[in-house]
């Protein structure tokens, strides 16, 4: 007989159950419990029931209840109908309490799940009832058996689950120059091909916030100098025939002008074209300067999902070395420079410098100004981060300098460091693709358990956590580290099923139900109908396997972790070797781009930990702070050289391709020391790194715009306003107040330290 519990899931009947409760509802009363009774009634209520197929609950309950009224202990029948009502009220006022939470704007967890959202506006209260109420239909109904105990137990967490039955995809590279030469329908209206900067830059905006509503994850645009360039072009000519017309004379032999840089010059002394020319070039700086101004202030103003929160949007750019591609990059870093509105710090978009050599990163590259320029940007500004093009796992044997395409072959990544570039159905390349969905496991919890299973086995017996290695026999360490492995290779599975199943619920979708991401920029997705399924195209996205907490793990299994110790680092990268395998085998098995992501934790981070210290309690170096590390990250609290740090964890980035960050935290007024971030550069060149980013501190006056690096400014010195706004990078993006953090995220970062070693 199959049961059909009080949420319509069904299961297999279980007598244990009702024995369960019965006993339960004893012990409330003064005859106290009795098993064989419990038993007996237990198997009675089957037995009246074997002719059925299904019963529900509560069926079942009104049949113990007839069944204890009929025994010789009748007042449990009392006790256990208490027992149901009091079942029933505390399921409910679980919701209650949450929803609560939501309602008076309460900062918690929950509410704080996600930094980049105000939780507290209708429209994000409004999100995070949908999602508070959608993840336990996910639980129900559309996780397999496995997948959701190995979530309930916290062994796997899936990401974006609140998402999971709107069949959405998690991030896009957008092909931005698709829109902009055809244009793009959203909505009720549409619009036509840009002609000028302008509107290059409006529709760019356009494209990932309309797509934003489409997906569950971030918008990036892979190589924005190369496809808004030809628009400096357009405007040039535009300004030339301005001129044309006012002094009433034929100049269109000027628009294919060879312009060598778009650098604005007076004009004293200039005389016919030469005059005309640099006007039309000064002018065009100005509206491409404008444009670029525009564009940044929109990424951190126009809002998506519900009008709660705005695009998680990203753009790669620094390749383009044409003057026109210069433009824009000059340009838009001289804008972020200068700030949005009052001179703020703009969040968005993430910007990430695609540094290579032969292009920018030598003294005699083409764009190296510009990349000294960046550098400075990003000392007083926190971005542009850096993707490292000459990295040998970033490489791609088609790219050539003298094709003005090149941009295809690129990598680029999104600012959280989600990175999508191999494809086993075409060309590695990062445009028109994105990730599909990922999932996370929780690697100490794995580590714990082989420890305690290689105890038991050995007979060994110690406090687990920091110290502990004197304890570990070779024997033992043998033991523990072929049940992990073990283990590893369950949780892997088990991660790769549920993230099959998901794509596979994810392909029943129809193109329509994605109008703008499915109408050519997803690529290959032009050749579908509005009817058709997205199955065809979805292959080409990547399902990431991520993981959390490999310091920790380390520290169980070796007492140390690998920032501290050349035996943990050892068996850290023995780890994600059997990972970055298990992965491949997934990817073969399932035909699909499998990959290994660096998982970029903000509401996990502390949701593992919490879970953990509740099973195991307190373990130094482990659960003893309110969240695990991120990814393969030497912890934020260990002190240590910059250099020290690179070397520790560069050797994760080849084995990480769903996605990985190199992070320094910088020490004072970084913008008094842009030689620190060129250092971080120089790292990620020479250990082989795919993509790094700079934190450090600014504190604004909101009110005169004062700023500086000092993390606990409480008072501006200049107007002595206390409306203080605090700068700092949560993972791969930037927040502009931490009252929107979680409890992990916070604790995390007080407890970070900052890195030596950069000059």
């Amino acid at each position: 007989m199959q049961v059909i519990k009080r949420d319509g899931r069904v299961v297999e009947f279980n007598p244990e159950r009702i024995v369960k409760a019965i006993t339960l509802a004893m012990s409330q009363t003064a005859g106290g419990v009795d098993v064989d009774l419990a038993n007996k009634i237990a198997a009675s209520v089957q037995k009246q029931l074997e002719d059925k197929t299904q019963a529900t609950v509560y069926e079942i309950q009104d049949v113990v209840e007839k069944k204890l009224m009929a025994s010789s202990r009748k007042e449990v029948a009392q006790s256990y109908i208490t027992y149901r009502y009091n079942r029933d009220v505390a399921r409910k006022s679980k919701t209650k309490e949450v929803f609560l939470d939501i309602i008076g704007a309460k900062a918690n967890d929950v509410t704080r799940e996600n930094a980049n959202m105000n939780a507290d506006t209708p429209a994000g209260m409004m999100m995070k009832f949908a999602s508070e109420t959608t993840k336990p239909f996910v639980d129900d109904f559309l996780l397999s058996n496995e997948a959701r105990q190995a979530v309930k137990d916290g062994y796997i967490h899936v990401h974006d689950k609140d998402y999971y039955p709107t069949k959405s995809l998690t991030c896009l590279q957008h092909p931005l120059d698709k829109i902009l030469k055809e244009g793009f329908k959203a909505g009720h209206g549409s619009s036509r091909p840009a002609k000028r900067i302008e509107t290059a830059s409006i529709l760019g905006c356009i494209s990932m916030e309309t797509v934003q509503n489409e997906m569950h994850g971030g918008q990036a645009i892979p190589a924005f100098d190369f496809y808004l360039a030809p628009y400096v072009r357009m405007t040039f000519k535009e300004e030339i025939d301005k001129i044309a017309e006012f002094i009433d004379k034929d100049l269109s032999h000027l628009h294919d002008y060879d312009i060598k840089d778009y650098i604005k010059k007076p004009l004293d002394g200039l005389k016919d074209d030469d005059r005309y020319i640099q006007e039309a070039i000064n002018n065009t700086v100005g509206r491409v300067h404008q444009s670029m101004e525009a564009f940044i202030h929109n990424m951190n103003t126009i809002h998506s999902r519900g009008g709660n929160q705005v695009v998680f949007s990203s753009i790669n750019y620094g390749t383009d070395t044409s003057a026109e591609g210069r433009c824009i990059i000059r340009e838009l870093l001289l804008s972020t420079e200068r700030g949005v509105g009052n001179n703020e710090t703009p969040i968005f978009p993430i910007q990430i410098w695609k540094k290579k050599r032969g292009v920018n990163y030598l003294p005699e590259d083409r764009n190296y100004d510009l990349y000294k320029y960046a550098c400075s940007v990003t000392a007083k500004r926190f971005f542009p981060n850096f993707i490292n093009l000459d990295a040998t796992f970033n490489q791609n044997e088609k790219w050539d300098a003298k094709d003005p395409k090149r941009y295809i072959h690129e990598c680029a990544t999104m600012g959280c460091r989600t990175r999508v570039y191999e494809d086993r159905f075409g060309e590695s390349t990062s445009i028109g693709r994105g990730n599909l969905s990922f999932t996370t496991m929780n690697f100490p919890k794995i580590a714990i358990e082989s420890a305690l299973e290689a105890q038991e086995k050995t007979g060994i017996q110690f406090e687990l956590g920091r110290g502990s290695e004197e304890h570990m026999t070779a024997t033992y360490k043998k033991n523990v580290k072929k049940i992990f492995m073990q283990k590893l290779e369950q949780y892997a599975g088990v991660a790769a099923r549920q993230l099959y199943d998901r794509y596979k619920f994810q392909c029943t979708a129809v193109a329509k139900q994605f109008p703008l991401l499915m109408s050519g920029l997803w690529v290959e997705s032009e050749k579908l109908k509005p009817f058709d399924r997205v199955e065809p195209v979805l292959k080409h996205g990547t399902l990431g396997i991520g993981f959390i907490g490999l310091a920790e793990c380390l520290t169980v299994l070796t007492g140390k972790h690998h920032g501290e110790s050349e035996e943990a680092q050892k068996l850290g990268l023995e780890i994600i070797e059997e990972l970055r395998d298990l992965v491949k085998g997934f990817a073969d098995r399932y035909d699909l781009n499998f990959s290994v992501l660096a998982t970029p934790a903000e509401g996990l981070s502390g949701r593992f930990t919490k879970m953990d210290k509740l099973q195991y309690g307190t373990i130094l170096g482990v659960t003893d702070r309110e969240y695990y590390t991120n990814s393969n990250h030497v912890p934020v609290w260990y002190k240590c050289t910059a250099e020290h740090k690179a070397k520790i964890e560069a050797p994760y980035h080849e084995m990480t391709r769903g996605g990985h960050i190199f992070y320094i935290e910088l020490d004072g007024d970084a913008t008094h020391n842009p030689e620190s971030i060129e250092a971080v550069v120089d790292l990620m060149d020479k250990y082989n790194m795919g993509y790094g980013s700079v934190n450090h501190t600014r504190s604004r006056c909101m009110h005169c715009g004062f700023e500086n690096a000092d993390a606990d400014l409480k008072v501006c010195p200049v107007c002595g306003s206390e409306e203080i706004d605090t700068i700092q990078r949560i993972t791969g993006y930037l927040v502009g107040t931490t009252s929107r953090w979680n409890s992990g995220k916070l604790s995390e970062l007080k407890d970070r330290v900052t890195h030596t070693g950069l000059g």
